[in-house]
Protein backbone atom coordinates (compact mmCIF):
# COMPACT_ATOMS: atom_id res chain seq x y z
CA UNK A 1 0.00 0.00 0.00
CA UNK A 2 1.12 3.39 -1.31
CA UNK A 3 0.63 5.90 2.04
CA UNK A 4 0.54 9.45 -0.60
CA UNK A 5 -1.92 7.00 -2.78
CA UNK A 6 -5.77 6.85 -2.59
CA UNK A 7 -7.66 3.94 -1.65
CA UNK A 8 -9.51 1.69 -4.18
CA UNK A 9 -12.56 1.04 -2.11
CA UNK A 10 -11.08 -2.61 -0.79
CA UNK A 11 -10.06 -3.27 2.80
CA UNK A 12 -6.69 -3.91 3.47
CA UNK A 13 -5.17 -6.90 5.07
CA UNK A 14 -4.66 -7.47 9.40
CA UNK A 15 -1.06 -6.62 9.06
CA UNK A 16 -0.98 -3.30 6.76
CA UNK A 17 -4.43 -2.65 9.39
CA UNK A 18 -2.20 -3.00 12.63
CA UNK A 19 1.32 -1.17 11.02
CA UNK A 20 -1.38 1.84 10.47
CA UNK A 21 -2.97 1.75 14.08
CA UNK A 22 0.67 1.17 15.89
CA UNK A 23 1.78 4.23 13.60
CA UNK A 24 -1.40 6.25 15.00
CA UNK A 25 -0.91 5.32 18.58
CA UNK A 26 2.82 5.79 19.15
CA UNK A 27 2.78 9.49 17.69
CA UNK A 28 1.75 12.10 19.92
CA UNK A 29 -1.49 12.34 17.96
CA UNK A 30 -2.72 15.67 15.96
CA UNK A 31 -3.09 19.08 17.10
CA UNK A 32 -6.63 19.62 16.70
CA UNK A 33 -5.88 23.68 16.17
CA UNK A 34 -3.53 22.99 13.46
CA UNK A 35 -5.17 21.31 10.35
CA UNK A 36 -1.71 20.96 8.46
CA UNK A 37 -1.23 17.79 10.59
CA UNK A 38 -4.29 15.76 8.83
CA UNK A 39 -4.66 17.56 6.03
CA UNK A 40 -2.23 17.75 3.58
CA UNK A 41 0.50 17.85 6.31
CA UNK A 42 2.76 15.32 7.92
CA UNK A 43 2.38 14.61 11.66
CA UNK A 44 4.25 15.86 14.39
CA UNK A 45 7.88 14.73 15.03
CA UNK A 46 8.39 11.79 17.08
CA UNK A 47 6.35 9.55 15.25
CA UNK A 48 6.30 6.27 13.68
CA UNK A 49 8.05 5.00 10.66
CA UNK A 50 5.38 6.07 8.65
CA UNK A 51 3.59 9.49 8.86
CA UNK A 52 0.06 8.48 9.31
CA UNK A 53 -1.84 10.27 6.42
CA UNK A 54 -5.48 10.09 7.69
CA UNK A 55 -8.96 8.05 8.01
CA UNK A 56 -10.87 7.04 4.99
CA UNK A 57 -13.84 7.40 5.65
CA UNK A 58 -15.99 6.12 2.62
CA UNK A 59 -17.56 2.60 1.79
CA UNK A 60 -16.82 0.77 -1.69
CA UNK A 61 -20.38 1.83 -2.48
CA UNK A 62 -18.97 5.19 -3.52
CA UNK A 63 -16.21 4.22 -5.53
CA UNK A 64 -13.65 4.92 -3.23
CA UNK A 65 -14.01 8.50 -2.88
CA UNK A 66 -13.28 10.26 0.27
CA UNK A 67 -15.81 12.49 2.03
CA UNK A 68 -13.63 15.07 2.08
CA UNK A 69 -14.44 15.36 -2.31
CA UNK A 70 -11.10 16.81 -3.41
CA UNK A 71 -9.95 18.92 -0.43
CA UNK A 72 -6.80 17.33 0.13
CA UNK A 73 -8.26 14.49 2.38
CA UNK A 74 -5.73 10.96 1.79
CA UNK A 75 -6.87 7.96 2.70
CA UNK A 76 -5.31 4.96 4.05
CA UNK A 77 -6.94 2.68 2.21
CA UNK A 78 -9.38 0.83 4.32
CA UNK A 79 -12.98 2.22 5.53
CA UNK A 80 -13.55 2.83 9.10
CA UNK A 81 -15.81 0.94 11.18
CA UNK A 82 -17.89 1.15 14.54
CA UNK A 83 -15.63 -1.44 16.40
CA UNK A 84 -12.25 0.35 15.24
CA UNK A 85 -9.79 2.53 17.64
CA UNK A 86 -9.54 5.22 15.13
CA UNK A 87 -13.32 5.53 14.85
CA UNK A 88 -13.44 5.62 18.40
CA UNK A 89 -10.81 8.65 18.45
CA UNK A 90 -12.59 10.79 16.29
CA UNK A 91 -16.38 9.79 17.19
CA UNK A 92 -15.35 12.45 20.04
CA UNK A 93 -15.46 15.53 17.85
CA UNK A 94 -19.02 16.46 16.16
CA UNK A 95 -18.67 16.64 12.58
CA UNK A 96 -15.57 14.68 11.94
CA UNK A 97 -17.38 11.41 11.24
CA UNK A 98 -20.98 13.10 10.18
CA UNK A 99 -23.71 10.54 9.04
CA UNK A 100 -20.89 7.38 8.43
CA UNK A 101 -22.11 4.93 11.76
CA UNK A 102 -26.49 5.70 11.65
CA UNK A 103 -27.64 2.78 9.45
CA UNK A 104 -26.60 -0.15 11.76
CA UNK A 105 -29.01 1.81 14.39
CA UNK A 106 -31.24 2.05 11.74
CA UNK A 107 -31.50 -1.51 10.85
CA UNK A 108 -32.02 -2.12 14.52
CA UNK A 109 -35.35 -0.03 15.10
CA UNK A 110 -36.63 -1.25 11.72
CA UNK A 111 -36.33 -4.99 12.68
CA UNK A 112 -37.41 -3.72 16.30
CA UNK A 113 -40.45 -2.42 14.52
CA UNK A 114 -41.12 -5.28 12.22
CA UNK A 115 -41.42 -7.62 15.73
CA UNK A 116 -43.40 -5.34 17.54
CA UNK A 117 -45.87 -5.63 14.67
CA UNK A 118 -45.52 -9.02 14.13
CA UNK A 119 -46.56 -9.65 17.43
CA UNK A 120 -49.54 -7.24 17.31
CA UNK A 121 -50.84 -9.01 14.33
CA UNK A 122 -50.64 -11.95 16.03
CA UNK A 123 -52.70 -11.37 19.04
CA UNK A 124 -55.32 -9.77 17.02
CA UNK A 125 -55.29 -12.54 14.77
CA UNK A 126 -55.73 -14.81 18.09
CA UNK A 127 -58.03 -12.92 19.46
CA UNK A 128 -60.89 -13.25 16.36
CA UNK A 129 -59.85 -16.93 16.25
CA UNK A 130 -60.69 -17.20 19.91
CA UNK A 131 -63.81 -14.78 19.18
CA UNK A 132 -64.81 -16.94 15.98
CA UNK A 133 -64.73 -20.36 18.21
CA UNK A 134 -66.94 -19.07 21.24
CA UNK A 135 -69.47 -18.11 18.58
CA UNK A 136 -69.65 -20.82 17.04
CA UNK A 137 -70.08 -23.24 19.97
CA UNK A 138 -72.96 -20.27 21.51
CA UNK A 139 -74.61 -20.13 18.19
CA UNK A 140 -75.04 -24.06 18.22
CA UNK A 141 -75.94 -24.24 21.32
CA UNK A 142 -78.96 -21.83 21.09
CA UNK A 143 -79.53 -24.00 17.87
CA UNK A 144 -79.91 -26.85 20.07
CA UNK A 145 -81.92 -25.25 23.06
CA UNK A 146 -84.61 -24.16 20.54
CA UNK A 147 -84.78 -27.67 18.59
CA UNK A 148 -84.75 -29.43 21.92
CA UNK A 149 -81.93 -31.14 21.51
CA UNK A 150 -79.47 -29.68 24.19
CA UNK A 151 -79.78 -29.46 27.78
CA UNK A 152 -79.47 -25.98 29.14
CA UNK A 153 -78.56 -24.97 33.24
CA UNK A 154 -81.65 -23.29 34.83
CA UNK A 155 -81.95 -21.89 38.23
CA UNK A 156 -85.38 -21.61 39.08
CA UNK A 157 -86.03 -19.23 42.08
CA UNK A 158 -83.50 -16.94 39.78
CA UNK A 159 -85.38 -17.27 36.89
CA UNK A 160 -88.61 -16.52 38.22
CA UNK A 161 -87.34 -13.26 39.98
CA UNK A 162 -86.09 -11.97 37.20
CA UNK A 163 -89.35 -12.51 35.52
CA UNK A 164 -90.61 -10.93 37.99
CA UNK A 165 -88.13 -7.81 37.32
CA UNK A 166 -88.78 -7.77 33.64
CA UNK A 167 -92.78 -7.72 34.38
CA UNK A 168 -92.33 -4.54 36.95
CA UNK A 169 -90.23 -2.69 34.69
CA UNK A 170 -93.16 -2.64 31.97
CA UNK A 171 -95.52 -1.67 34.85
CA UNK A 172 -93.49 1.04 36.14
CA UNK A 173 -92.71 2.00 32.52
CA UNK A 174 -96.76 2.69 31.70
CA UNK A 175 -97.22 4.52 35.25
CA UNK A 176 -94.35 6.89 33.92
CA UNK A 177 -96.17 7.55 30.46
CA UNK A 178 -99.51 7.86 32.43
CA UNK A 179 -97.84 10.25 34.94
CA UNK A 180 -95.95 12.25 31.97
CA UNK A 181 -99.71 12.57 30.21
CA UNK A 182 -100.87 13.84 32.92
CA UNK A 183 -98.22 16.83 33.88
CA UNK A 184 -99.03 17.94 30.51
CA UNK A 185 -102.63 18.48 30.74
CA UNK A 186 -102.52 19.56 33.93
CA UNK A 187 -99.10 22.44 32.76
CA UNK A 188 -101.62 23.46 29.87
CA UNK A 189 -104.52 23.97 32.19
CA UNK A 190 -102.37 25.95 34.13
CA UNK A 191 -101.80 28.20 31.11
CA UNK A 192 -104.89 28.67 30.19
CA UNK A 193 -106.54 29.36 33.72
CA UNK A 194 -102.85 32.43 33.70
CA UNK A 195 -104.75 33.41 30.51
CA UNK A 196 -108.26 33.50 31.36
CA UNK A 197 -106.60 35.45 35.37
CA UNK A 198 -105.25 38.50 32.82
CA UNK A 199 -108.53 38.36 30.09
CA UNK A 200 -110.68 38.98 33.35
CA UNK A 201 -108.60 41.73 34.60
CA UNK A 202 -108.40 43.75 31.32
CA UNK A 203 -112.59 43.07 30.79
CA UNK A 204 -112.97 44.16 34.64
CA UNK A 205 -110.88 47.50 33.93
CA UNK A 206 -112.94 48.39 30.61
CA UNK A 207 -116.31 47.87 32.34
CA UNK A 208 -116.87 49.24 35.62
CA UNK A 209 -120.51 48.42 35.66
CA UNK A 210 -118.86 44.88 35.96
CA UNK A 211 -115.78 45.00 37.38
CA UNK A 212 -116.50 43.48 40.59
CA UNK A 213 -117.65 40.49 39.22
CA UNK A 214 -114.54 39.90 36.95
CA UNK A 215 -112.26 40.80 39.73
CA UNK A 216 -113.81 37.44 41.52
CA UNK A 217 -113.03 35.42 38.68
CA UNK A 218 -109.41 36.84 38.34
CA UNK A 219 -108.76 36.43 42.01
CA UNK A 220 -110.67 32.33 41.48
CA UNK A 221 -108.50 31.92 38.48
CA UNK A 222 -105.03 32.92 40.05
CA UNK A 223 -106.09 31.04 42.98
CA UNK A 224 -106.52 27.80 40.78
CA UNK A 225 -103.28 28.87 38.85
CA UNK A 226 -101.35 28.86 41.73
CA UNK A 227 -102.63 25.51 43.56
CA UNK A 228 -101.91 24.13 39.34
CA UNK A 229 -98.41 24.90 39.72
CA UNK A 230 -97.74 23.37 43.07
CA UNK A 231 -99.23 20.44 42.39
CA UNK A 232 -97.44 20.32 38.98
CA UNK A 233 -94.66 20.75 40.99
CA UNK A 234 -95.30 17.50 42.57
CA UNK A 235 -96.18 15.22 40.05
CA UNK A 236 -92.80 16.43 38.45
CA UNK A 237 -91.12 15.57 41.50
CA UNK A 238 -93.17 12.55 41.56
CA UNK A 239 -92.52 11.79 37.25
CA UNK A 240 -88.70 11.92 37.79
CA UNK A 241 -88.28 9.78 40.96
CA UNK A 242 -90.16 7.18 39.07
CA UNK A 243 -88.13 7.99 36.10
CA UNK A 244 -84.65 7.18 38.12
CA UNK A 245 -85.81 3.87 39.18
CA UNK A 246 -87.61 2.56 36.22
CA UNK A 247 -84.37 3.78 33.49
CA UNK A 248 -81.71 3.54 35.52
CA UNK A 249 -81.79 1.30 38.73
CA UNK A 250 -83.58 -1.23 36.98
CA UNK A 251 -82.16 -1.14 33.69
CA UNK A 252 -78.65 -1.70 35.47
CA UNK A 253 -79.95 -4.75 37.25
CA UNK A 254 -81.01 -5.89 33.77
CA UNK A 255 -77.97 -5.62 32.26
CA UNK A 256 -76.28 -7.57 34.77
CA UNK A 257 -78.95 -9.69 34.13
CA UNK A 258 -78.29 -9.89 30.57
CA UNK A 259 -74.54 -10.78 31.10
CA UNK A 260 -75.45 -13.54 33.49
CA UNK A 261 -77.51 -14.47 30.23
CA UNK A 262 -74.68 -14.48 27.98
CA UNK A 263 -72.03 -16.11 30.64
CA UNK A 264 -74.96 -19.19 31.27
CA UNK A 265 -74.60 -19.88 27.51
CA UNK A 266 -71.39 -19.95 26.99
CA UNK A 267 -71.11 -22.27 29.64
CA UNK A 268 -73.80 -24.55 28.73
CA UNK A 269 -71.92 -24.74 25.77
CA UNK A 270 -68.71 -25.64 27.09
CA UNK A 271 -70.41 -27.93 29.10
CA UNK A 272 -72.06 -29.80 26.54
CA UNK A 273 -68.48 -29.77 24.62
CA UNK A 274 -67.21 -31.61 27.46
CA UNK A 275 -69.70 -34.37 27.91
CA UNK A 276 -69.12 -34.97 24.20
CA UNK A 277 -65.52 -35.71 24.92
CA UNK A 278 -65.59 -37.26 28.40
CA UNK A 279 -67.95 -40.23 26.07
CA UNK A 280 -65.69 -40.13 23.36
CA UNK A 281 -62.90 -42.62 22.85
CA UNK A 282 -60.07 -42.56 24.24
CA UNK A 283 -57.12 -41.49 22.36
CA UNK A 284 -53.85 -38.86 22.61
CA UNK A 285 -55.72 -36.23 20.17
CA UNK A 286 -59.01 -36.46 22.45
CA UNK A 287 -57.06 -36.47 25.65
CA UNK A 288 -55.91 -33.45 24.90
CA UNK A 289 -58.63 -31.82 23.50
CA UNK A 290 -60.44 -32.90 26.49
CA UNK A 291 -57.95 -31.12 28.67
CA UNK A 292 -58.31 -27.55 26.82
CA UNK A 293 -62.06 -27.90 26.82
CA UNK A 294 -62.06 -28.64 30.47
CA UNK A 295 -59.63 -25.43 31.20
CA UNK A 296 -62.32 -23.28 28.79
CA UNK A 297 -65.03 -24.69 30.87
CA UNK A 298 -64.19 -24.36 34.52
CA UNK A 299 -63.17 -20.52 33.76
CA UNK A 300 -66.76 -19.82 32.09
CA UNK A 301 -68.14 -21.90 34.78
CA UNK A 302 -66.34 -19.73 37.40
CA UNK A 303 -67.49 -16.67 35.55
CA UNK A 304 -71.43 -17.50 34.90
CA UNK A 305 -71.20 -18.62 38.95
CA UNK A 306 -69.64 -15.22 39.70
CA UNK A 307 -72.69 -13.51 37.94
CA UNK A 308 -75.61 -16.16 39.16
CA UNK A 309 -74.40 -14.54 42.68
CA UNK A 310 -73.93 -10.51 41.40
CA UNK A 311 -77.69 -10.71 40.18
CA UNK A 312 -78.89 -11.98 43.18
CA UNK A 313 -77.45 -9.43 45.08
CA UNK A 314 -79.15 -6.62 42.74
CA UNK A 315 -82.03 -7.83 43.18
CA UNK A 316 -82.41 -7.93 46.73
CA UNK A 317 -81.28 -4.17 46.99
CA UNK A 318 -83.23 -3.44 44.21
CA UNK A 319 -86.53 -4.64 46.13
CA UNK A 320 -85.41 -2.71 48.78
CA UNK A 321 -84.65 0.27 47.46
CA UNK A 322 -88.27 0.64 45.14
CA UNK A 323 -89.88 -0.23 48.12
CA UNK A 324 -88.04 2.56 49.61
CA UNK A 325 -88.48 5.17 46.66
CA UNK A 326 -92.22 3.95 46.09
CA UNK A 327 -93.39 4.45 49.54
CA UNK A 328 -92.11 8.20 49.69
CA UNK A 329 -93.54 8.86 46.26
CA UNK A 330 -96.95 7.69 46.35
CA UNK A 331 -97.53 9.31 49.75
CA UNK A 332 -96.17 12.50 47.82
CA UNK A 333 -98.91 12.23 45.08
CA UNK A 334 -101.63 11.01 47.48
CA UNK A 335 -101.10 14.00 49.50
CA UNK A 336 -101.26 16.61 46.53
CA UNK A 337 -103.56 15.49 44.64
CA UNK A 338 -106.04 15.49 47.78
CA UNK A 339 -104.82 19.03 48.48
CA UNK A 340 -105.67 20.22 45.26
CA UNK A 341 -108.88 18.93 44.59
CA UNK A 342 -110.81 20.03 48.17
CA UNK A 343 -109.31 23.30 47.27
CA UNK A 344 -107.26 23.25 50.74
CA UNK A 345 -104.18 25.53 50.03
CA UNK A 346 -102.40 25.08 53.26
CA UNK A 347 -102.32 21.41 53.28
CA UNK A 348 -100.76 21.60 49.75
CA UNK A 349 -98.11 24.39 50.62
CA UNK A 350 -97.68 21.50 53.89
CA UNK A 351 -97.11 18.55 51.47
CA UNK A 352 -94.03 19.96 49.23
CA UNK A 353 -92.48 21.58 52.40
CA UNK A 354 -92.25 18.19 53.50
CA UNK A 355 -90.56 17.04 50.49
CA UNK A 356 -88.67 19.59 49.96
CA UNK A 357 -89.96 21.01 46.74
CA UNK A 358 -89.53 23.92 45.43
CA UNK A 359 -91.82 26.25 42.83
CA UNK A 360 -90.10 27.42 40.11
CA UNK A 361 -90.17 31.22 40.45
CA UNK A 362 -91.71 32.74 36.86
CA UNK A 363 -89.50 34.94 34.81
CA UNK A 364 -89.55 38.50 34.98
CA UNK A 365 -90.78 39.97 31.60
CA UNK A 366 -89.86 43.95 31.07
CA UNK A 367 -91.77 46.00 29.10
CA UNK A 368 -90.71 47.18 25.37
CA UNK A 369 -90.87 50.98 27.51
CA UNK A 370 -88.62 49.61 30.00
CA UNK A 371 -86.04 47.96 27.51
Amino acid sequence: MDPGGQTNGNLIDDATFERDLNAMLSSDGPILNNTSSVVGGELPAGGGDEAFTGINLSSPAHGGQGVAGGTGVQSTGYSSSPNSPAHSAYSNYPGQVAGSFGSGGLHRSSSLGNNQLMMTTQQKIESIRKWGVSTFKCTRQILAEKMGRGSRTVDLQLEGQIEVLRDTQRKYTQLLALSRAMSNHFSNLVATQRQLAEVFSELGQRSPELQEEFEYNTETQKSLMKNGEALLAAVNFFISSVNTLCNKTMEDTLLTVKLYEASRLEYDAYRCDLETLVQAPKSEQNTVKQHEVQQAYQQHKDKFDKLRQDVSIKLKFLEENKVKVMHKQLVLFHNAMSAYFTGNQTSLDQTLKQFSIKLKQPQETTSFLEQ
